[in-house]
């Protein structure tokens, strides 16, 4: 062979063979590599009203709600294919002109820059071999394309891609985008929206509608342009679109309403379903939340607490008959505080805690007839109520003097001195045995200051103790969610069922309906007539804490249950001058707030009459002569009233109560010894 067919032979092999290698390197990958199953795909969790309209969505960073092909219009998939890949519906998966064209752009670019990837390459970026830019992974995913092509239809990897490909704003898939940019359903986009979308997905951020709409409008235009060279739509129909500005939602949508409510079903579905499912899952929630009535709620607290600095209010309804949640307030803002006074705050119910002392004494025969005598301040000298080795001091609300009264009249004019003796007598066991059975959750400390609520409680767990009353003593799990849906409609949760399904007896019906009775004459006559409804019977409670630092207003009719708190978030701040009240107690703002909340709320209801209730099956004893009082220093000027006489209106102050420093050792169940009234001329503890 002579040298110069040596040299030729050198040359060719010295191409050929590495050219070989690299095809057989590649067939041998390309047999090697196997396409993985494709995992399911985030999607975001709706949250809806009880109407069923969207009040909340829940992602993780990922936005997406996945539609089948035939629900994304025709405009849209022709702009996405006729700008990102004009040969979709030739190619196998690699277009080799465009591979080519890249590669070359890299080669003198020194830089990874152009990708050159079709549709089904950026479907198989988006799922399986992620964002990366290095020419293994584009091998790779040039691959996984081909076979992809083999296994999937057009339509399949078409229907895939516009479910995946990010548009900006947290806006993963056609749907989600829709939404963003123009408050609508892909399936309603027109020719010009469906070109906007198609221009963003080359780079979302660059052409953003909101922050650059000018960019936005140019590369609309181009991909209108590119509709026309693939013959999507005529020449003439583009230039016309081409003049029309984008008509873009006023800004991203941002849904935020009832942000308290929200947290407190995103928590419970979180402890239900787990975050994967949560974010990833795109669940279907119908809440329970009526959003009339949370409009109503919020409406009331700003009108009597309007300023930034002033008390804050949490309010919380619930569907005695279901246990639904039907409105919550949690303070202020949630935003600002990520944190929810409705559900998260504890504070001392104050004397909102007596109907659970009553209760207590019913289950045991004592009538809510039976008298006690209450003075303006007593010294209980059972040895199990004592604080630091000093018997316990007990006032009532400006040093005033009850006299002596039934346990009815002593309810409405809450008097703190009547419910004291009376909880020593039930014992404080007791007490927070009816609590923790009608729904509160909190743990009770068995001392004997808790009939005047010096334990601290939430507005919830209050709420849901008094719907128990108004369900006549059934207790339902207080929810905020009514049913939850998979993404294909299968049903998870739901629908709520009611008392008789279930609900579980936390008292007699009779012992309830009693109560109730007692509790509309706080309404009617006594510290709580503030809430008294307009051709409506309500029953409710006040409540305030020492040195009015939380003020409570708790109440019902039949077909609903609402508690209002009032105070400051740091909870150390007495409620002095605010909204035109020298100081705030029960029955001045909680109960303003709590009437025209039910105002609203109860309009639409019908009126529903609560069930007569009977005090003679329980014991009714001829009452004790009372003792007499010793003169205090500073007489009281309240009249003694006359235990035989007819309810008269009571203060229209809320009697607070004088706590204990620190609570009292738990009694023995037993009955123990009897309290002594003694003279006190101020609340201070006897020496």
């Amino acid at each position: 062979m002579s040298r110069r067919r040596r040299v030729a032979w050198i040359a060719i092999l010295s191409v050929l063979l590495p050219s070989l290698s690299v095809t057989g390197a590649l067939a041998a990958l390309f047999i090697s590599t196997e396409l993985p199953d494709i995992p399911p795909l985030a999607e975001t969790t709706k949250l809806l009203d009880r109407a069923g309209n969207e009040i909340a969505e829940l992602h993780a960073g990922v936005d997406r709600i996945l539609i089948p092909f035939d629900q994304m219009p025709l405009s849209l998939r022709q702009a996405v294919v006729a700008v990102e890949d004009a040969d979709f519906y030739r190619h196998d998966g690699i277009d080799l002109g465009s591979v080519a064209r890249a590669s070359w752009a890299n080669v003198t670019s020194g830089s990874m820059s152009q990708g050159g990837s079709t549709i089904t390459q950026q479907y198989v970026k988006n799922v399986l071999t992620g964002p990366e830019r290095s020419i293994a992974r584009k091998v790779r995913e040039a691959i996984l394309a081909v076979k992809l092509e083999h296994t999937s239809s057009k339509r399949e990897i078409l229907e895939g891609y516009l479910n995946t490909v990010y548009f900006g704003h947290g806006a993963y898939g056609v749907q989600a985008a829709a939404r963003t940019y123009f408050d609508r359903d892909v399936k309603d986009l027109s020719v010009l929206q469906s070109a906007t979308l198609a221009g963003l997905i080359a780079a979302p951020s660059a052409r953003d509608p909101f922050e650059h709409p000018e960019v936005a409008h140019r590369y609309r235009n181009f991909v209108l342009d590119r509709m026309t060279e693939v013959g999507s739509i005529g020449t003439e129909e583009a230039r016309r679109l081409q003049t029309r500005p984008l008509r873009l939602t006023e800004e991203p949508l941002v849904r935020s309403e009832a942000a308290h409510f929200m947290e407190h079903v995103r928590l419970d579905l979180k402890a239900s379903y787990g975050l994967d499912a949560l974010y990833r899952g795109g669940l279907r929630v119908k809440t329970t939340l009526e959003t009339k009535w949370q409009r109503a709620a919020e409406r009331a607290i700003q009108s009597y607490l309007p300023g930034p600095r002033g008390p804050e209010a949490a309010l919380v309804a619930i569907d005695p008959r279901t246990g639904a949640i039907r409105a919550m307030v949690g303070g202020r803002s949630f935003a600002r505080s990520e944190f929810n006074l409705a559900t998260q705050g504890r504070r001392q119910a104050g004397s909102a805690f007596k109907p659970f002392v009553l209760l207590a004494a019913l289950e045991r025969g004592i009538s809510p007839t039976e008298v006690r005598y209450g003075p303006s301040a007593m010294t209980i000298r059972d040895p199990f109520c004592e604080t630091n080795g000093k018997p316990w001091t007990v006032s009532n609300a400006g040093d005033q003097s009850a006299g002596t009264m039934s346990l009815e009249r002593a309810m409405a004019g809450s008097v703190n001195t009547i419910y004291s003796q009376l909880t020593v007598e039930v014992g404080p066991e007791a007490v927070a045995d009816v609590a923790h059975r009608m729904g509160i959750r909190s743990r009770l400390a068995d001392v004997c200051s808790i009939g005047i609520g010096t334990s601290e409680v939430s507005p919830l767990e209050m709420t849901s103790a008094f719907a128990t009353l108004a369900a006549r003593g059934i207790y339902i799990e207080p929810t905020g969610v009514e049913r939850v849906s998979a993404p294909d409609g299968t049903i998870l949760q739901g629908p709520l069922r009611g008392l008789a399904s279930v609900g579980s007896t936390a008292i007699s019906a009779q012992d309830a309906d009693a109560t109730t009775r007692v509790l509309q004459g706080v309404v009617d006559h006594g510290t709580g007539t503030a809430a008294r409804l307009a051709g409506r019977r309500a029953a409710g409670k006040t409540g305030t804490a020492q040195d009015a630092t939380d003020a409570w207003f708790c109440g019902y009719v039949p077909q609903l249950a609402t508690c209002v708190w009032v105070g400051y978030p740091d909870g150390s701040r007495p409620m002095r001058d605010v909204a035109g009240f020298p100081e705030v107690y029960g029955g001045t703002i909680p109960a303003q707030i709590w009437h025209d909340f039910m105002t609203d709320a109860t309009a639409s209801m019908r009126v529903v009459a609560f069930r007569s209730a009977s005090y003679e099956m329980y014991a009714d004893p001829p009452p004790a002569p009372a003792p007499d009082p010793v003169p205090s220093a500073a007489p009281s000027s309240a009249v003694e009233p006359d235990p035989a006489s007819s309810p008269s209106p009571e203060p229209s102050s809320e009697p607070s109560p004088e706590p204990s420093p620190e609570p009292s050792p738990k009694p023995p169940p037993k009955p123990s010894p009897s309290p002594v009234p003694s003279p006190s001329p101020s609340s201070v503890a006897e020496p």
